[in-house]
């Protein structure tokens, strides 16, 4: 048998089914009285329900300002730049690559494990997307994979070794995408074009 839930209004319309059937025994003025308390009981059902959904959205802004706070003094203690969004805050962490390369050094480990802290702190359900980049050099296929190879690095450790869980971390690349490009035009071999050769972790707070 399918259930139902049974709100505010159908339980009005259940109650006021039976005065009405019951009418030819209930007293006019009864019924007046019965109905002015059921229309009571209603408003203050609905208001509880507008506060309860008004309080979980106003505990949910203060967790986000929260972690944009720790973030920023994050982005303060190590670098990066900071996005908002509608659902989700994106930390261009300073998580750079050497050219064709897609190894982790220890600052980036050091970055990471402060990313993960404060992941764990304020958003633990999280999910969280690790987005890996290539500069132009090479073809954009190559860039592509190459891409998914630092993801999967930063995954990797966020995983083991920043104690987040292996079902919130997510990665997937962008290769060489052209409006994400960091420095448009520069590339390896060499230094240039490192500021391109990076992650960026993107928490989405919709996702608890």
């Amino acid at each position: 048998m399918m259930g139902f839930s049974k709100t505010p209004r159908s339980l009005a319309v259940l109650v006021v089914a039976g005065l009405v059937a019951g009418c030819a025994s209930v007293k006019q003025e009864d019924l007046d009285s019965q109905l002015e308390q059921l229309r009571d009981e209603m408003s203050q059902q609905i208001a509880d329900g507008d506060n309860g959904v008004t309080s979980r959205v106003d505990a949910l802004s203060r967790r986000v300002d929260a972690l944009e706070r720790a973030l920023a003094d994050l982005q303060g203690e190590v670098g990066g730049s900071m996005e908002r969004f509608e659902s989700a805050i994106r930390f261009n962490a300073p998580v750079y690559f050497e050219f064709d390369r897609a190894e982790l050094d220890e600052n980036d480990t050091r970055i990471l494990d402060r990313f993960a802290s404060v992941v764990s702190q304020y958003y633990p359900t999280a999910t969280i997307t690790a987005e890996g980049f290539a500069d132009p050099a090479g073809g954009s296929d190559y860039n592509v994979r190459l891409g998914q190879r630092r993801a999967d690095a930063v995954r990797g450790y966020l995983t083991t070794r920043g104690g987040l869980s292996a079902d919130q971390v997510r990665a997937v690349s962008y290769g060489e995408n052209t409006p994400r490009i960091i420095v448009p035009g520069t590339h390896g071999p060499g230094a240039d074009g490192w500021e391109n050769r990076r992650v960026a972790l993107v928490i989405d707070h919709l996702t608890l």
